[in-house]
C-alpha cells in the first residue's frame, strides 16, 4: 500500500481507537459526579473502570486470535459497533449496576478494537516502516488515554456525565465510514476452530482474582477462609487454562509466542506499563477533585503535562525507531522516565504545588509514550504475518490485565489508607470514627460538612502518593524486562523471511 493509502486507513483506525481508549479513562473526572448522582460507593468507583478494563482484556485475545481466521474488516467494524451500543446503553444508565452492564459492553468493543488495530497494521506494513506509523497509533493512544480525563471534565461542567458516553456515538460512526470506503484487505479463508474453553478459562482466571481484591479488607481479611473461596479457583483456571492452551490447534495465548524470549520479556514489560499507564491517570484526576478541589473540567486541565508528555514521547520515539532500525535505547530511555516520574509523584501530599506535579506528570508522560505501541513494535517483528494478529494480542492482552490489576489493587491501597488517614483525623477533631470510613461510604462530598470535608480531602491528598510509589516499584519489572530484550534490527519486509519456514516465504512472494 502506498503511504496515502495507508494514511487514509489509520485515520480510521485512529478515530476508533481514540474513542475507545478515551472511554477507558473519560470516566476519571466524572466519576465523582457520577458515583455522587447515582449514589455508589468507592469501591464502585473503582469497578466503573475496572469493567471496562477487564472485558477489553478478557476479550482481546479472542479478538486478536479470530483476526488471524476470519476477514479482519469484517471484524473490526462488528467490535466498533459493540462498542457504540454500550456507549449509548451507558448513558442511558439510571444505577450503578446498569453502568457496570454498559461498560462491560464497550469493553468488548474496545478490545476488538484495540486488538485489530495491531493486527491490520501488521498485515500492511512492514515492521520497520511500522515505527513511523507506530509512533502515529501510539500517540493516539497515549493522547486518548490521558485526555480522556480532560475531556470528562469538559463535558460534565457543560452538557453533563451522560455525553462522555453519548460523544463517542459520531465520531464511532465517522470511523466506520472511513474504513468501509478505505481498507482493501484480502480475504482468509481457513479452517477454524475458536478456543472456547481458553476464553472461560481466562474469563475465570483474571477476574476472580480482581474481585477479590475489591472485597478483601472490606468484607472479610485479606488472608481468610473467605479469600480462598476466589484464590484457589483462580490458580485452578490458570492450571487449566495452560493445558487447554498447550493442547489446542488454535489456542487463543499460542505458548509457541510465548515461549520466545522477546515475547515472555515483552510481557511482563507490558504488565507494569499497563499498570503504570491506567491505574495512575484514574487517581490522579480523583487526587485533583477530591484532595485539591477543583472542577472536572480543571482537572482535567492539570493533566494536560502528561497529556503532552505522552504525544511526544509516542511520536519522537517512533520516528527514531523508523530512521534507526534501532528500538532498545529509546525503550530503555522511556522505562528509566517513567519510574522518574512515578517516584516523583509519590512525594505528592496535599500541600504539593501544582507546578511540581507537572514537571513529574510530564517525565510520566514521556516514559509512557516512549513505551506503550513500541512493546507490541519488538514483539511483532520477532512473528511472521500469520501470526501478527496473535502476537498483538498477547502483548495487548498483558497490558491491558497490568492495567485493570493495577486499578483494583491501586483502588484497594488507595481506599485502606484513606480510611485509616479519615480515622485518624475524626480521633484528632474528637469526633466519632463509623465502622466504614470510606469503602462504603458515600462519595457525594457536597453532603459532608465543612470540618469533615476537609479531612477528607487532606486523607486523600496525603494518601494518593503512596499509590505511585508502588506503581513506580512494579515499573522496575519494565526495567529489567526491556534490559534483558535481545536486541534485533527491525525487518523491512511484512513477512518473515526465514528460510527455514516456507510459509513465511509464500507470504513473502504474496
Amino acid at each position: 500500500m502506498s503511504h496515502k493509502e495507508i494514511l487514509e486507513v489509520l485515520t480510521g483506525l485512529m478515530s476508533m481507537l481514540f474513542v475507545a481508549m478515551v472511554s477507558s479513562t473519560i470516566v476519571s473526572t466524572a466519576l465523582p459526579t457520577i458515583i455522587g448522582d447515582l449514589h455508589g460507593n468507592q469501591t464502585q468507583y473503582t469497578w466503573v473502570v475496572t469493567t471496562t478494563l477487564l472485558a477489553m482484556t478478557v476479550s482481546s485475545p479472542i479478538w486478536s486470535k479470530l483476526s488471524d481466521l476470519f476477514d479482519k474488516k469484517l471484524l473490526v467494524q462488528v467490535s466498533g459497533v459493540v462498542f457504540l451500543l454500550g456507549s449509548l446503553a451507558a448513558g442511558f444508565a439510571q444505577n450503578v449496576p446498569q453502568l457496570l452492564g454498559a461498560r462491560a459492553l464497550q469493553g468488548l468493543g474496545v478490545g476488538g478494537l484495540m486488538a485489530l488495530s495491531q493486527a491490520i497494521m501488521g498485515s500492511i506494513i512492514p515492521p520497520r516502516e511500522r515505527g513511523r506509523y507506530s509512533g502515529y497509533m501510539a500517540a493516539v493512544m497515549a493522547v486518548a488515554t490521558v485526555s480522556g480525563p480532560l475531556i470528562g471534565g469538559l463535558l460534565v461542567d457543560t452538557v453533563g456525565w451522560r455525553w462522555c458516553f453519548w460523544a463517542a456515538v459520531p465520531i464511532s460512526i465517522l470511523g466506520l465510514g472511513m474504513l468501509q470506503k478505505f481498507l482493501h484487505l484480502q480475504q482468509v479463508r481457513r479452517s477454524v476452530q475458536i478456543d472456547w474453553w481458553g476464553a472461560g478459562l481466562i474469563s475465570v482466571a483474571a477476574s476472580l482474582p480482581l474481585v477479590w481484591v475489591s472485597f478483601a479488607g472490606k468484607n472479610f481479611d485479606w488472608v481468610s477462609r473467605e479469600s480462598l473461596y476466589f484464590l484457589v479457583p483462580a490458580a485452578v483456571a490458570v492450571l487449566a487454562l495452560i493445558r487447554v492452551e498447550s493442547r489446542h490447534p488454535e489456542p487463543l495465548i499460542p505458548p509457541k509466542i510465548l515461549l520466545e524470549r522477546t515475547t515472555t520479556l515483552a510481557v511482563f514489560a507490558s504488565i507494569a506499563v499497563g499498570i503504570a499507564q491506567f491505574g495512575t491517570s484514574v487517581f490522579l484526576s480523583q487526587f485533583f477533585q477530591v484532595a485539591q478541589g477543583f472542577t472536572p473540567t480543571e482537572a482535567g486541565l492539570l493533566m494536560l503535562p502528561l497529556i503532552l508528555g505522552s504525544m511526544v514521547g509516542a511520536t519522537v520515539s517512533g520516528q527514531l525507531i523508523t530512521r534507526t532500525g534501532i528500538w532498545k535505547p529509546y525503550l530503555l530511555t522511556g522505562t528509566v522516565m517513567l519510574i522518574a516520574g512515578l517516584m516523583l509523584m509519590g512525594l505528592t501530599d496535599h500541600t504539593t504545588p501544582i507546578w511540581h506535579l507537572s514537571i513529574y506528570m510530564i517525565l510520566m508522560g514521556l516514559g509512557q509514550g516512549s513505551l506503550m505501541q513500541n512493546l507490541v513494535l519488538v514483539v511483532q517483528n520477532t512473528v511472521d504475518v500469520r501470526d501478527i494478529g496473535a502476537a498483538s494480542g498477547v502483548v495487548s492482552f498483558f497490558r491491558s490485565l497490568g492495567g485493570t490489576i493495577g486499578i483494583a489493587v491501586l483502588g484497594a491501597i488507595l481506599s485502606t489508607r484513606v480510611s485509616d488517614h479519615i480515622a485518624t483525623g475524626l480521633r484528632g477533631e474528637g469526633l466519632p470514627v463509623p465502622d466504614d470510613t470510606t469503602g462504603g461510604g458515600t462519595l457525594d462530598l457536597d453532603a459532608l460538612p465543612e470540618p469533615i470535608l476537609t479531612i477528607v480531602r487532606h486523607a486523600y491528598g496525603d494518601s494518593t502518593g503512596y499509590i505511585f510509589v508502588v506503581a513506580g516499584f512494579v515499573t522496575l519489572v519494565t526495567l529489567v524486562a526491556v534490559w534483558r530484550m535481545p536486541h534485533t534490527e527491525l525487518r523491512t519486509t511484512v513477512a518473515k523471511q526465514d528460510k527455514d519456514d516456507p510459509l513465511s516465504l509464500e507470504n513473502a512472494i504474496d
